[in-house]
């Protein structure tokens, strides 16, 4: 498997493979850091080139998972990859508590120990949800999501695409969060939050506008 970045969260996702026993070949991919070495931690191969990505994937194994937080950010670093010919793997740790009764998970989403999901949840492709978060039931969350450590998702509530929701935030049952929101970290979210917004605070409240580039 290709990792697409080589620090902060693609150390998590190697920690994921480790526990899964997937190492075979795998390598990472950063060509942004020029003080990163040829390995990472001495063992896993980095290339810093899109040709080399693209031997890769042709040539050994076509999976990639993306290991860059930013949900802008792995938006378009899913497009290129694909456009390599790649395919879009989930990484999930064995220990996380998944409910047994309408869950889907979507392609691509890396998932780390502690995280707990309920009943007739629904999470989008490329997802990433930090250590200990909680996801309760009837949930639809959308795709290239960014979920903190600790943060908690209540009943019924629906999370737009390229949303980041921060450490300890707790989103209330039956609140929807719009496409390309940032929540603060501790908000407590007791509304609906509109598109491209930043929101903070107890209760949270609209602080700014998020002018992220949309897809």
């Amino acid at each position: 498997m290709l990792i697409i970045g080589a620090k902060g969260f693609a150390k998590d996702v190697l920690g994921i493979l480790h526990e899964n026993n997937e190492l075979n070949h795998l390598v990472f991919y950063d060509d942004l850091n020029t003080d990163t070495e040829d390995k990472l931690f001495g063992e896993f191969p980095i290339i810093n080139s899109m040709e080399a990505a693209r031997q890769y994937l042709l040539n050994v194994d076509n999976r990639f998972s993306i290991g860059i937080g930013n949900p802008n950010l792995r938006g378009k670093m899913y497009h290129k990859f694909i456009a390599l010919g790649g395919v879009l793997t989930a990484t999930i740790s064995q220990k996380i508590d998944v409910g047994h009764y309408d869950v889907n998970i979507g392609e691509g989403c890396n998932i780390l120990a502690g995280v707990k999901i309920s009943n007739s949840v629904e999470i989008g492709m490329g997802t990433m949800i930090y250590y200990d978060s909680l996801i309760n039931h009837d949930v639809v969350i959308g795709k290239f999501v960014e979920i903190s450590p600790g943060a908690i998702i209540l009943g019924h509530c629906k999370v737009g695409n390229f949303t980041h929701i921060g450490s300890g935030a707790v989103i209330l049952p039956g609140v929807v969060v719009g496409n390309y929101v940032t929540i603060a970290a501790g908000a407590v979210v007791t509304k609906n939050t509109p598109h491209h917004t930043l929101t903070a605070g107890v209760p949270a409240i609209i602080k700014k506008k998020n002018y992220y580039f949309q897809h």
